[in-house]
């Protein structure tokens, strides 16, 4: 049997030459319809729409892998970047205390420096270092001693009163005790009235006692005390305490009366030293060299200095009185020799006496009335004698006086 060609199952269409001419002409075909008459947006618009969810679910898995990456990525950013904004955050957190701190210290100085430009006497403005470490007192130490001219007594304040009073003084620093220290007291009167009292310490952080007031004293819860001027100390007018509590009882003389400091005894940490006794120093060298704006330490040194020639004044004054001692004691030896050649030349006379009185006695030749007679005669001194006495006694009468 002869076959004649391949079967129709395996039959071959047209070549792939063909093929690829007849394809290539349609496509160019479609590409010049699309490109000049717009006939086949509608086409692809459709064909776009149908393809549309194959194209999702097959992004599906890219998108899901590119999420869960930005997910892990986004996180670790995060966590940096709020490591970085809470450090920030407590960088700026000092900076903002400090800033008000600086501010309120800002303040505070130019209050001082207010203060200053009014008191009449001379201040420098010290810095508190630390308080003192025995519990049962209120002292604490500044930053200014004897080379900045600073002495024993000077009061303390701030922009608003009375704080405490100098009590120790050491070449750079100073102790101060507060007005709230159980041993220190101030001499204060009352605003309303004038009423004078003294204002002593309780020991306790804010709290005064205003001792010794009679039961009728015309004193009441509010009023304001401030410095009285006596004593030299503390320039009058400062404000030293508000009276917060006044207790009348029957049984008790005197009021009981608490008080509560109106300056800062436990808030601040700049101080103004008065210099209250620049009147020690030598005249016209304190105020030039503060006039000049030199440095205190040269009033430390006339300080010094001034000491220096009291102590001398004071060793004079006890030579003074060591030679006057031993003047007194060679008057009294002077005198009581004198006394003692007296009293011998008294005791002779008196033996002489006796012996003529003996021998008349004996002879019989005058009577016994005459002998006494005689005998007291010679009995009384001569007036030789005696002037020495006299002359001694009144040397005892001048020296004793």
């Amino acid at each position: 049997m002869e076959f004649s060609g391949p079967p129709p199952l395996f039959k071959q269409g047209a070549s792939a030459r063909v093929k690829v001419v007849v394809f290539s002409t349609l496509a160019l075909l479609l590409l010049f319809v699309d490109s000049h008459l717009s006939t086949l947006s509608m086409v692809r618009q459709s064909i776009g729409t149908v393809l549309y969810p194959l194209q999702v679910l097959a992004m599906t898995p890219r998108d899901a892998s590119y999420q869960i990456s930005d997910y892990f990525s986004a996180l670790t950013e995060l966590k940096s970047e709020n490591d970085k904004l809470k450090l920030q955050q407590t960088l700026d957190a000092q900076v903002l205390q400090q800033g008000k701190h600086l501010l309120a210290e800002n303040a505070q100085l130019r209050q001082l420096l207010g203060t200053s430009q009014q008191l009449p006497v001379k201040s420098i403005l010290g810095e508190i270092l630390y308080n003192t470490r025995d519990p049962f007192t209120r002292k604490i130490v500044l930053d200014r001693g004897v080379q900045q001219g600073v002495a024993l007594g000077q009061p303390v304040i701030d922009h608003v009163g009375v704080v405490g009073q100098v009590t120790r003084v050491f070449p750079f620093t100073s102790e101060v005790t507060l007005l709230t220290d159980k041993d220190q007291a101030i001499p204060a009167q009352v605003v309303r009235n004038g009423l004078r009292a003294v204002v002593y310490g309780r020991g306790q952080s804010n709290t005064l006692d205003l001792r010794f007031m009679p039961t009728n004293a015309d004193i009441r819860k509010g009023d304001v005390l401030v410095t009285s001027g006596i004593g030299g100390i503390y320039p009058a007018g400062l404000a030293v305490a508000t009276v917060t509590e006044v207790d009348a009882k029957s049984a008790d003389s005197f009021l009981h009366i608490l008080c509560e400091p109106i300056g800062g005894i436990n808030r601040h940490r700049q101080l103004l030293i008065l210099l209250t006794q620049d009147s020690l120093f030598p005249h016209g060298l304190e105020d030039a060299k503060f006039a000049n704006g030199e440095d205190a330490g040269a009033a430390g040194k006339a300080e010094a200095k001034r000491k220096a020639d009291l102590k001398a004044e004071r060793k004079d004054e006890k030579k003074k009185e060591v030679e006057k001692k031993e003047l007194e004691k060679k008057t009294e030896s002077k005198v009581e020799k004198e006394a003692a050649e007296t009293a011998g030349a008294q005791k002779k006379i008196l033996k002489k006496a006796g012996a003529e009185a003996d021998a008349t006695a004996i002879a019989g030749s005058e009577p016994r009335s005459t002998a006494k007679t005689e005998s007291k005669a010679e009995l009384k001194p001569s007036p030789a004698t005696a002037k020495p006495s006299a002359n001694s006694q009144q040397q005892s009468e001048a020296i004793k006086k």
